[in-house]
């Protein structure tokens, strides 16, 4: 049986063009969605969504592609766009009936959640972004022989056809090499959970890959549009990473300022899976950001 979060209704919500999400729902108070990363589900968070439903209506859904939600077919280039993906959680929110909401996501997640800022900053309240930089950031830093950290970013962002059979071809290796080179603390990730994330990730290569290649497409098309505009993450945000500005030699707190002016900025000492590995730090730091008073922004 696959695990579920404790106490968390499931659920399957019509979000955009015959789209469903599936999400693990639970809690009462005011909301917070929580995004996960790749190669996992909603699961990642089942230690963390537990705690905040004390006190707030947690929504934990699987991204489009991932998970049991839906995972469209791909013929332009924009399904997986972090737009698209972004109007997705706007859309499951609205659903469920909060038009204002808290959103924290690591890895992709984070990378939809940024997006959901800039793209409607009259819904989300406050932002937490975990183990991830912007897009255009991202690419910038990433250089030499440090690169090689990134290469799944360079292999997804070729033409459909050969990732895709490349991956396929040898899924549990490919996914679970993640699971176990960014963690610092195997146990973290228990066997049925881990073979929940294998399973999910098996079925949705594709769509995985669609979104991937689309970080090296469309969505830097959106961000530079950002950035040319002075677009900016007008709420509260929180960052948490681990020191990878240190590791490959750039200010990861600057580079996150130029987005975030209502900035708090933390480096972790645990793994990639902090939400898995380091769940209180992670607790502690949502609730702050969510007790958090927005700054006054000129």
């Amino acid at each position: 049986m696959t695990p579920r979060i404790s106490g968390f209704e499931q659920q399957r919500v019509p979000v955009a063009d015959g789209v469903e999400l599936h999400a693990a729902v639970g809690g009462s108070g005011s909301p917070i969605v929580l995004l996960h990363g790749f190669p996992q589900t909603h699961l990642m968070w089942r230690h963390v969504a537990a705690d905040l439903a004390a006190d707030h209506t947690v929504i934990v859904p699987d991204l489009r592609g991932y998970g049991a939600s839906d995972k469209p077919a791909d013929p332009d280039g924009t399904a997986y766009a972090k737009r698209t993906m972004a109007a997705d959680v706007v859309a499951l929110a609205g659903a469920l009936g909060h038009e204002r909401f808290a959103l924290a996501g690591h890895d992709r997640g984070a990378l939809v959640a940024i997006r959901a800022g800039l793209d409607h900053p009259e819904r989300i309240t406050r932002l937490a972004i975990l183990d991830v930089l912007p897009t255009l950031d991202m690419w910038d830093v990433l250089h030499g022989v440090d690169a090689a950290v990134g290469f799944h970013l360079y292999l997804m962002a070729q033409p459909p056809g050969l990732p895709e059979q490349m991956i396929a071809a040898s899924a549990d290796a490919f996914f679970g090499h993640f699971l176990d080179v960014w963690t610092r603390d195997p146990g973290a990730i228990p066997a049925d959970v881990r073979a929940a994330y294998l399973a999910a990730s098996r079925a949705s290569v594709d769509s995985i890959v669609a979104d991937y290649r689309a970080t090296a497409g469309v969505d830097v098309v959106h961000d530079r549009a950002d950035r040319a505009a002075g677009n900016r993450l007008r709420m509260p945000v929180t960052v948490l990473q681990q020191d990878w500005g240190a590791a490959l030699g750039y200010d990861a707190a600057g580079l996150w300022r130029g987005w975030a002016p209502d900035l708090v900025h933390e480096t972790v000492t645990c793994g990639h899976f902090m939400a898995e590995e380091a769940p209180a730090d992670v607790v502690r730091a949502l609730r702050a950001l969510l007790a958090r008073e927005p700054a006054r922004l000129a």
